[in-house]
């Protein structure tokens, strides 16, 4: 009998527990570790921070989900893993032993890289529901002296999709409250150009962005370097293609979201051989660790390299398809060791995603990630609004009936091949 321990009760975490026990069966034992005890939608985040969800609508206590399908509950960080001895310290001091780890932890954010950023500092964030409960809270003061608004990503960002969206979603939302004529917006990125999206763009991505952008009156300003963030005021040094210092710019702002570079957790981080320098898990094609067999890693906190070199880093984006086929890759892996086999199944790099604009929306497909690609579409359309949202109840009440089934593939690839044909 092994005893699996999944550390990270996110979008990958819980896929995985719930295909590990649906895979091995209940002859081994699994264990989830997590710092809260509850689960949260991260993709609603953008709507949250405008009021457009309830915070209780996209979180729901984890223990009794896990326990109805015999998958043990830790609530708790984890303060050291001892990869060597294959135990995990946590808070209170007890200790965890494990045959297999895997780490589906998500992103440490990183906004110490810019001084006065962050929800403890100048700007907004939507990484996570306490963060985007906090900038709603904030937006409803906004709405009451509105002025200008700065949205964005930071240096080293990867996941500049949610930008995008929040900047739309909060255009939405202002147009509906006869509000959007007082609040000049600009929308702030690392990418070299819009639309670039941390994978050298996507179709048409840049084109299409770039005009929506123009369309509702949003500016922008691309190979952008905040250097830091001071009460209402944003400086940005704006390179040129070669990284030379293009313009300094010295935004104001009344409200700010900005996206924050990523590192890996610290416990994760800590683990020597483990880890590249910023912290990410090293994985092989099968999403072990190069150092240690027995641990496994999926989703944001793995090491991919970026899409190509930019003049202010960039990384590239983990999508949700992309972390659910490294989810089955390590469970179907996990089962081939038990069984006395070698790995045999890898997860995939391909990028799919859809994205919310506030009534209309965008997909993109990149088959692979890296570029030249097999597949490369990018589309938009009331169609995407409307998948999201039922995207997000799917995935909700899957997580909390327990279910192994591969959301992406057996949802987002149907609405968009849907969609595809139709336009033939």
């Amino acid at each position: 009998m092994a005893h699996i321990i999944v550390l990270g009760a996110g979008i990958g975490g819980m896929p995985a527990a719930y295909e590990l026990r649906a895979h091995l069966g209940k002859e081994h034992n699994i264990t989830v570790v997590n710092a809260l005890d509850y689960f949260q939608f991260v993709p609603s985040n953008p709507w949250l921070a405008v009021g457009w969800r309830k915070r209780e609508s996209i979180t729901f206590p984890i223990r009794p989900h896990l326990e109805k399908k015999g998958i043990a509950f830790v609530a708790q960080p984890v303060q050291r893993i001892d990869a060597e001895g294959n135990g995990l310290e946590l808070q209170d001091g007890s200790r965890l032993t494990y045959d297999y780890l895997v780490i589906t932890t998500g992103p440490k954010l990183a906004f110490d890289e810019v001084p006065g950023s962050g929800p403890a500092g100048h700007t907004q964030s939507i990484c996570t529901v306490d963060h985007a409960a906090k900038a709603w809270d904030d937006y409803q003061r906004f709405v009451e002296e509105p002025g200008p608004v700065v949205v964005g990503a930071m240096p080293a960002a990867s996941c500049f999709g949610p930008a995008y969206e929040f900047a739309f979603i909060l255009n939405k939302d202002l147009q509906r409250r006869k509000l959007r004529h007082k609040v000049p917006m600009t929308f702030v990125t690392s990418e070299p150009y819009i639309g670039h999206l941390g994978l050298g763009g996507v179709g048409d991505s840049k084109t299409m962005l770039e005009s929506e952008l123009r369309n509702n009156h949003i500016k922008w300003i691309t190979n952008a370097k905040v250097t830091r963030v001071e009460h209402g005021k944003m400086f940005v040094t704006e390179l040129d293609d070669q990284g030379q210092v293009k313009q300094e710019h010295e935004l104001p702002f009344k409200y700010s979201m900005m996206l924050p570079a990523f590192k890996g957790v610290d416990a994760v981080a800590a683990v020597e051989g483990l880890c590249n320098p910023r912290g990410f898990v090293l994985i092989d094609e099968y999403q072990r660790s190069k150092k240690y067999r027995n641990i496994f890693s999926a989703g944001v906190c793995v090491a991919i390299p970026p899409v190509e070199a930019t003049p202010v880093a960039t990384g590239a984006p983990k999508t949700g398809y992309m972390i659910e086929t490294m989810v089955t890759a390590i469970v179907n892996n996990i089962g081939a060791d038990l069984a006395g086999q070698p790995p045999v199944a890898q997860g995939s790099w391909n990028a799919i995603c859809l994205a919310d604009m506030g009534d209309t929306g965008i997909a993109f497909v990149a088959l692979p990630q890296i570029p030249p690609r097999n597949t490369n579409w990018f589309s938009k359309g009331k169609w995407v609004h409307l998948a999201k949202i039922a995207y997000e109840k799917y995935f909700l009440y899957k997580m909390k009936h327990g279910t192994s089934e591969p959301i992406y593939e057996k949802f987002m690839l149907k609405s968009i091949g849907v969609q595809r044909l139709g336009r033939r």
